[in-house]
């Protein structure tokens, strides 16, 4: 059995203090050895009375969930983390959110040399494997969105399955240092969060969807929809996965396109350990 990976709450509130000239979301850490559920924890906390930019980190998690209620296996030596956001957003578009997260960690990470892409709409890659994974919640007032719950889950030194990989291990294999310990990467996602969704609130998805699609490991690729082979294109306004269908019948007829919603279709990884 692995021992508990323990966090050092002080390094990372250290290390945000000195990253960040200003703040946008006035991080609160809490920081627990064993949840449920990162996400489950937070929603108690904000019941009780905690504000937007109070942050859960767990060294393991129980019954830690991933989208479509999947199961997410969360031993320790991983960072499972979650964020409170208050704001004002429309419900349809609560894919942005995610968007916002995912591009603003991405980011973060190449700024600390490690190569990692997203795969549409969620997860992050590296290596054409999932390094890690993002599950938005929110409450909902009317037709709006006025609380979210974001929360992470990535590979830092956990074992994973073959279509998973740690990050620490791929460090140490290709001689990057980017990442030095797990408050370092608890450090640079909390980063990631913030750019990412003052991206989005500030300068709005207009600004935001390109850079999210410019990061996409997906563009290109070949996929089968209904028994029909396609070409992934994009990503549309409304999050939808825009996918270039081919005609093997008649070049003079071109098959309509498909725009997926998340969840719709299974996108894959590699198996590939190099």
């Amino acid at each position: 059995m692995l021992n508990p990976v323990r966090l050092e709450q002080e390094k990372i509130e250290t290390a945000l203090n000195t990253a960040r000239q200003q703040a946008y979301l006035p991080f609160s850490l809490h920081l627990y050895e064993t949840v449920n559920s990162t996400n489950q924890t937070l929603w108690e906390l904000l019941q009780n009375g905690a504000t937007s930019g109070t942050v859960v980190i767990a060294t393991e998690q129980t019954a830690g969930r991933g989208q479509w209620g999947r199961q997410w296996l969360s031993q320790s030596g991983g960072l499972y983390i979650s964020t409170a956001i208050a704001l004002t957003l429309d419900v349809i578009n609560s894919y942005q959110l995610t968007f916002a997260t995912a591009w603003g960690i991405t980011r973060q990470l190449q700024k600390c040399n490690i190569p990692v892409g997203i795969k549409w709409p969620n997860d992050l890659i590296l290596n054409q494997r999932k390094l890690g994974g993002i599950l938005t919640e929110t409450k909902i007032s009317g037709n709006k969105i006025n609380r979210a719950v974001i929360g992470v889950g990535i590979n830092w030194s956990n074992p994973v399955p073959d279509t998973g990989i740690n990050l620490q291990s791929w460090q140490k294999l290709h001689h990057v240092t980017g990442i030095t310990n797990l408050e370092n990467l608890a450090t640079q996602v909390l980063l990631g969060i913030e750019s990412g969704i003052e991206c989005l609130l500030e300068k709005g998805i207009d600004i935001l969807l390109p850079r999210y699609t410019n990061l996409l490991t997906n563009i290109g690729n070949s996929v089968y929809v209904e028994n029909l082979l396609g070409t992934v294109i994009g990503v549309t306004s409304s999050g939808c996965l825009h996918v270039r269908m081919e005609n093997s019948e008649s070049k003079s007829v071109r098959t309509p396109d498909f725009y997926l919603q998340p969840g719709t279709i299974s996108l894959g990884y590699s198996n590939s350990s190099n």
